[in-house]
């Protein structure tokens, strides 16, 4: 409970900086245009970016088949999650992970992962996934990601007219306090609550993935592995903006980046669902 609460709050405080943003450029009319802006953000990309994610990473539908086992496992961990069973997607590459995207939910694995875990630790980071999809976290982390998005873009554009626009001769102190706010103090805000909304959701996935499959022991072993495979072969393509769509990070992020990681440490994680009681 105190997990939805939290991302609660944490909407709320992102929502509340993005229309700050509208109201220092324009005033009333400015929190209006961004809102609305925010809106429609929001409605494109629900409803397609799971489509631009499928396409970005080259995913192809795992036919059952093919993957018989894969298929069993899904079946059974969304029948005991209670959802129906996810579209089902391989991505061609050797990096061991998975993800879950969609409107329509769909659950991807990367070939490396079937190699690496045994049943047992791939049922839990499906439970982890399906938890995602359960839980809503894919239209949570997309209405972040798009109000983080437009502040970013506000902020840039603070950037440009202080650098090309206005008055040079005019008394701009209240102005110059504005862009500060606008160009670095904002976004950099923004920012924080989002990767604070995206962890608390990942801690909140492995809880739920485990109680679903009364074994935290499994997923636990499978983010130790995951964790050492990918930063021994990270993923050569696609974009780290999706790496919040990843069980663990697929991107390498070594000393100050680590801390604007999407993910939590595994390693807290790890030591977490070891103390869950199930």
């Amino acid at each position: 409970m105190w997990n939805q609460i939290k991302t609660i709050i944490l909407l709320g405080l992102l929502s509340g900086v993005l229309l700050l943003v509208g109201y220092l450029i324009g005033g009333m009319n400015g929190l209006t245009i961004s809102l609305a802006i925010a809106i429609l953000m929001n409605f494109g990309s629900y409803f397609y970016s799971d489509k631009l994610v499928i396409a970005m990473y080259g995913a192809k539908e795992a036919k059952k088949s093919d993957y018989p086992k894969l298929h069993k496992i899904v079946e059974e961990v969304s029948q005991n999650a209670g959802i129906p069973k996810p579209k089902v997607f391989i991505v061609p590459t050797e990096t061991p992970n998975a993800f879950a995207t969609g409107r329509n939910p769909k659950h991807a694995c990367t070939e490396g992962i079937m190699k690496l875990l045994d049943d047992k630790e791939l049922k839990g980071v499906i439970a982890h996934e399906i938890s995602h999809v359960k839980n809503r976290d894919i239209l949570i982390t997309t209405i972040a990601a798009t109000i983080a998005t437009v502040i970013s873009y506000a902020a840039y554009m603070a950037r440009f007219a202080a650098i090309f626009g206005g008055n040079r001769n005019d008394d701009n102190s209240g102005n110059a306090l504005t862009i500060l706010v606008l160009a670095v103090l904002t976004p950099l805000i923004a920012m924080i609550i989002q990767l604070a909304i995206s962890r608390g959701r990942e801690y909140f996935a492995d809880e739920t993935g485990a109680r679903t499959i009364k074994d935290a022991k499994a997923l636990a072993s499978a983010l130790h592995k995951l964790e050492i495979a990918n930063r021994q072969n990270p993923l050569r393509h696609g974009n780290a903006t999706t790496s919040s769509l990843f069980i663990v990070n697929p991107f390498t992020a070594k000393g100050f980046v680590a801390l604007f990681s999407t993910h939590p440490p595994t390693g807290e994680r790890i030591k977490r669902l070891n103390q869950m009681k199930l």
